[in-house]
């Protein structure tokens, strides 16, 4: 439950620096209105698309897997957000807790043409549910639930979800802090982009800390 516990902690706190403290009512310090399961379809939508499902181009393309599990990342921190608008951190984390172990029918070893639809299934449905209109309980078991499922389709453990999640919260607080809300931040660093660069840091130091990380993202962004 700790990394649960610090992955909720750290949400909150993004979410009180960039949205002020009343988030939770779901409307920000300069008075725009929060959706987070909009945000979740949103970012479902662009998952999907790092699958090569369209049928008049890139017909011999494969999946974008690492951008896949950046994109499922981003759609954790807004189910995070979303659990945390009508559950405290405690009730949060046993929810998460009951289905972070989910797992899918469907393993993504290797493209099919022919299986689009039964590969895709599992986050369309996620997008739908996000479309549901109420906020029950159920309804936030079944996101848990059916995200899990979506994770463990393309080998995304816990483990490296939480490793993730630790990089692109650290990369938000960056950005932030970077004048990503003003329009000054550069998001390409040198050809790539920032994300990419987060990841590269991650892989060759894998038990990196969160301020360790930013002060290596630090560097790599002062010299742009």
């Amino acid at each position: 439950m700790e990394k649960i516990y610090e992955m909720l902690q750290l949400q909150n706190e993004l979410n009180n620096d960039t949205n002020g403290l009343q988030w939770r009512k779901g409307i920000t310090k300069n008075g725009k209105v929060i959706n987070w399961k909009r945000c979740i379809y949103m970012e479902s939508a662009e998952l999907i698309d790092s699958f090569p499902w369209k049928h008049w181009k890139s017909i011999d393309a494969q999946p974008d897997f690492a951008n896949i599990k950046i994109e499922l990342v981003d759609i954790w921190h807004f189910i995070m957000s979303y659990l945390l608008q009508y559950n405290d951190l405690s009730q949060a984390a046993k929810l998460i807790n009951n289905f972070k172990e989910s797992a899918s029918d469907i393993k993504i070893k290797e493209w099919d043409n022919k299986k689009v639809d039964e590969y895709l299934d599992i986050f369309e449905e996620l997008l739908a549910l996000a479309l549901v209109r109420n906020d029950s309980e159920a309804l936030q078991e079944s996101l848990l639930e059916t995200f899990f499922k979506a994770c463990d389709s393309v080998n995304l453990s816990f483990a490296e979800l939480y490793s993730l999640y630790i990089g692109k919260n650290a990369l938000n607080h960056f950005r932030q802090e970077h004048g990503y809300k003003e329009g000054t931040y550069k998001k390409m660093w040198n050809g790539k982009e920032d994300n990419v660069v987060m990841q590269e840091i991650l892989a060759a130091n894998p038990d990196i800390n969160y301020e360790k990380l930013k002060e290596e993202l630090a560097k790599k962004y002062k010299n742009l």
